[in-house]
């Protein structure tokens, strides 16, 4: 489950923005203080914050300078307001990864969130190998052996095996996968996510029927583990 940070004073909006955001698993952490979100954003490694550019306390443009100068490459979003337009091309060039303008479309915003925790650099895995139970994978060579023998996944079954990989203990949602294997622009039915799993499961369990790591999270999708 994704982590956002929300630093946001207009109380009508940080409502509408978390109850959207929870809708869709994400955790939301919310502060309407800018001094108080900096802190927290230095404090806990968020997925992602949403910063609104005046703020009582720090601004938007001090907290977003600051946490990059001490390195803190959380993927950030800042909002603004239409007669901001100076202040968003300086959020950009002080290292903000994009921008929003007030009133924004709740869908557009998910939609822009979805594709910075897509590239974010910290959803990568560092590795090249992998083994879970009798399972060895190599990331680099797209090639999966089981009980030494050579397990023939399509391209959709091993980008799902990997993202699983690069979040092992993580609750993930169905549309988490739709999101970064297929693409939000061409959502798939759920039920073809639960197919794929079906798939793997029986291509990588000992007993497809009681799996050991790919695990059915009730009500919201599912949960890798070695």
């Amino acid at each position: 489950m994704h982590s956002i940070l929300l630093i946001e004073d207009d109380p009508s909006i940080a409502k509408a923005v978390t109850i959207s955001l929870e809708a869709e698993h994400y955790e939301v952490v919310h502060h309407s203080d800018g001094d108080k979100g900096y802190h927290a954003a230095q404090t806990r490694k968020f997925d992602l914050i949403l910063l609104d550019l005046v703020l009582p306390g720090r601004d938007g443009e001090n907290i977003c300078r600051d946490l990059r100068s001490k390195g803190i490459a959380t993927p950030i979003i800042m909002v603004t307001s239409k007669k901001e337009e100076i202040e968003r091309v300086t959020g950009l060039d002080i290292g903000a990864d994009d921008y929003v303008t007030k009133p924004f479309s709740l869908l557009e915003l998910h939609a822009r969130i979805r594709a910075l925790l897509r590239r974010s650099p910290e959803l990568k895995l560092e590795v090249e190998t992998y083994a879970f139970g009798d399972v060895f994978v190599d990331l680099k060579r797209m090639e999966v052996r089981r009980i030494e023998q050579q397990v023939k996944l399509s391209k959709k079954e091993f980008d799902i095996l990997h993202f699983f990989i690069v979040h092992e203990g993580e609750v993930v949602t169905r549309d988490m996968l739709l999101d970064h294997v297929w693409g939000y622009e061409t959502y798939p039915v759920t039920r073809t996510v639960d197919n794929f799993i079906l798939s793997l499961r029986k291509k990588l369990e000992a007993d497809p029927s009681d799996p050991h790591h790919i695990i059915t999270v009730p009500t919201v999708g599912y949960k890798f583990q070695r």
